[in-house]
């Protein structure tokens, strides 16, 4: 199949509709590559809890922005859209197709429609605010990044200690606030054109499948890949951590919940995860819908998408 040139698409969806699955069969047809859009798959070391492509299927298909940075290390929304819009314009440049495949809203808006902070970075700043984080704790800093911006501050919960740092470091180090600066990029057009596609399903039968995939994590290993963070010194404060699935383990290992009592949570926060993500994504109306049912081959549904996919492409 001839790809429509520069036409980008994007698979979009709540947790376990079924993306990473699709996302291989487009792949295949498509003789392209994979941008991940999530962001915790883009942390080392955190495979299970993160649904990560196996392996396998990584060396079946080349994914981009899988296993990119340690679980301590500073990775935002405007660094992806940046990196994402360079991979994504060296995919087109050689005539290989990129699909951009994720559930993380903040990722895709940052690609698409441009929300960079700015690439600014001071050593001495950094250990500086780190210091008075671990001495006073995430409020009493969140208090004052709500006084000095007021917007990056409501957008931000009062524990996120990573994204309360960046902001309050991108403050210090540049005088403006966060979000003046991220305001003042967006609008900056990408070199493409984004092609929304949105997995859907039923509610039952989504929160079945989600049971079923903690069930299968849990069976994987999930206990023993956070205690092996936790014996690797990454602490359940940072932003990678902050992560359903992992913050629930972390409680169980701390004594805090039994193992049932944990799954449960993992279960109920998941779903809650899949609502919030399926609201942020109705929001936008540039998605076409596909409903994914079971009585329906995954092959006759991405014969519908690439109908869609191709159609785009002669309109240009």
């Amino acid at each position: 199949m001839s790809p429509p040139k520069n036409n980008l698409l994007l698979l979009v969806g709540p947790t376990a509709v079924g993306k990473t699955e699709f996302s291989l069969h487009l792949a295949q047809r498509l003789q392209g590559e994979i941008v991940s859009a999530d962001s915790r798959q883009i942390y080392r070391y955190m495979d299970i809890g993160t649904a990560k492509p196996t392996i396998q299927q990584r060396e079946q298909i080349r994914h981009h922005f899988v296993d990119v940075v340690d679980p301590d290390a500073y990775f935002s929304a405007g660094e992806y859209g940046r990196q994402s819009r360079r991979v994504i314009d060296a995919l087109f440049r050689k005539g290989c197709v990129p699909i951009v495949v994720g559930g993380s809203g903040l990722y895709i808006r940052a690609l698409v429609d441009g929300f960079f902070d700015p690439f600014v970075h001071d050593n001495e700043v950094r250990e500086n605010l780190q210091r008075r984080m671990k001495e006073w704790g995430p409020k009493p800093l969140h208090a004052e990044l709500m006084t000095i911006d007021p917007e990056t501050a409501g957008r931000i919960h009062p524990n996120d200690t990573q994204r309360i740092l960046r902001a309050l470091e991108v403050h210090e180090i540049t005088g403006r606030p966060l979000s003046l600066i991220q305001r003042e990029s967006r609008g900056v057009m990408p070199a493409f054109e984004p092609l929304f596609i949105g997995l859907t399903m039923s509610r039952p039968v989504l929160y079945e499948r989600i049971d079923r995939r903690v069930d299968d994590m849990m069976k994987k290993g999930l206990v023993d890949e956070v205690q092996n963070l936790v014996t690797m010194g990454y602490d359940r404060t940072l932003n990678a951590m902050q992560t359903v699935g992992y913050q629930e383990v972390f409680s169980y290992l701390g004594g805090e919940v039994d193992l049932e009592e944990a799954v449960r949570l993992v279960k109920r926060n998941s779903r809650h995860y899949a609502k919030r993500q399926l609201t942020w994504f109705s929001k936008d109306r540039r998605v076409t819908w596909f409903d994914v049912k079971e009585d329906e081959s995954i092959d006759s549904i991405i014969d519908r998408i690439l109908d869609v996919y191709t159609t785009a492409g002669k309109r240009k």
